[in-house]
């Protein structure tokens, strides 16, 4: 007979953009830095918890803030 494993208590990650009704905007890089990596790249909504909708907005203007040079395109 087997033992039972528990698995691990997992919490569903909550969109930052639905609860805090904050507008994503290119020219903000201080919180769209947060959503980026130390390598430069994107965060992936899974690690980042953000839904499709406010993931899909927050790339598009990432990378607007990267084409005007607000935001880099590597760490090198």
């Amino acid at each position: 007979m087997k033992a039972k494993v528990k698995k691990p208590y997992v919490t569903t990650k909550i969109c930052k953009f639905c609860v805090n009704k904050w507008p994503i905007d290119y020219k903000d890089t201080n919180r769209l830095r947060g959503f980026i990596n130390e390598r430069g790249k994107i965060i992936s909504r899974r690690v980042s918890g953000n839904c499709a909708w406010h993931q899909r907005e927050l790339t598009r203007e990432i990378k607007k803030s990267r084409n005007i040079a607000l935001l880099p395109f590597s760490s090198e």
